[in-house]
């Protein structure tokens, strides 16, 4: 007697090649968003840049050091997630069926449950990251979104595309990796700083700073955030000081960091400083002047013809332009 080989669904013939297409586009947006935060590029975002600038500047963006933000960007793990499904789903594949079957099927079954522990936990992660998007951060990142959705196509690829004994098991297996995920996440990201309010009443201990608050929306223009720190003496004479010797600094509106390095200054001495905005949708804009003097990153500070990029300390500051007055600086970074 001939066996008939029953005919599978065509999700189920094709879904190993689709989940693996859907982690190779994944792997490239991953690996694009890290070399240019590794390069410190400027990242190409059709919803605005202030908008994935102010999500993939943040504090969550750094699981390894979200205090100090620094470190590889999450979007590292994301390529080693996307790179893994990629491998999980199409191993198999090449893996001649007539000359190695035995093999071939061991390694479909063994990719299988990789991928259903892998899809739980991208999407579990996911979750928890637009939780954060919209109520933590507040803003709007494709990317973000983009990738979210790549994680929840691969979960439920994994659930459809293959025809399980027991999808029970399958739903204890995964709700128990998505909760080992989440729980890690907590843990991870628990020592986030919170947004500090500055509150004039509270004394602080001889030498030490008040942290600057961290933005939890997205910018809008022109202004971008508005500057919530008091500047105090010193802050209003190292402004004075850097305008007098044409101590530039080059800014968006939209960039996170030039936020605070305007938070350090507070808003009274921000408006004594030399500035130029770079974008051309920001407050007296001259993006013209930011080619001219060669910005590649923001902020930049441009001192007696040489370039500073990224968040300078104010005693940075005076120390790199001869400043030597009042250094009772109010402000530190979080």
């Amino acid at each position: 007697m001939i066996r008939r080989r029953r005919n599978l669904p065509w999700i189920q013939r094709q879904s190993r090649f689709i989940i693996g297409a859907i982690a190779i586009v994944g792997l490239i947006l991953t690996i694009y968003l890290t070399l240019s935060k590794l390069g410190g590029a400027e990242i190409a975002c059709t919803a605005g840049a202030g908008g994935c600038d102010s999500v993939l500047d943040s504090a969550y963006a750094y699981p390894f050091d979200p205090q100090g933000k620094t470190g590889p960007p999450l979007s590292i793990l994301g390529s080693f997630a996307y790179l893994s499904m990629a491998i999980f789903a199409l191993t198999p594949l090449f893996i001649n069926p007539e000359k190695n079957k035995e093999l071939r099927q061991k390694l479909e079954k063994s990719t299988w449950w990789l991928m259903v522990m892998g899809s739980f936990a991208m999407a579990a992660f996911s979750s928890y990251l637009m939780f954060v998007l919209a109520f933590k951060i507040q803003a709007v990142c494709p990317y973000c979104i983009g990738s979210a959705l790549f994680s929840f196509s691969l979960l439920t690829l994994t659930i459809i595309g293959h025809e399980w004994e027991d999808m029970g098991q399958i739903l204890f297996t995964g709700i128990a990796i998505a909760l080992i995920t989440l729980v890690s996440a907590l843990g991870v990201y628990a020592n986030v700083a919170p947004v500090i309010t500055e509150n004039p009443n509270i004394e602080l201990p001889e030498g030490q700073k008040i942290p600057i608050p961290q933005a939890q929306t997205a910018p809008q223009p022109p202004l971008g955030w508005e500057i919530t720190t008091t500047s105090g003496e010193a802050e209003i004479a190292l402004a004075k000081h850097l305008a007098e010797n044409n101590a530039v600094m080059y800014s968006a509106y939209w960039c996170p960091h030039c936020y605070d390095q305007k938070l350090l200054f507070g808003k009274e001495a921000f408006k004594e400083m030399a500035k130029v905005e770079c974008d051309p949708k920001g407050v007296a804009p001259a993006p013209q002047k930011c080619i001219d003097a060669k910005v590649r990153a923001f902020p930049t500070w441009v001192i007696d013809g040489t370039i500073y990029e990224g968040v300078q300390s104010l005693e940075k500051l005076a120390e790199l332009t001869g400043y030597t007055g009042n250094t009772d600086f109010k402000y530190g970074m979080r």
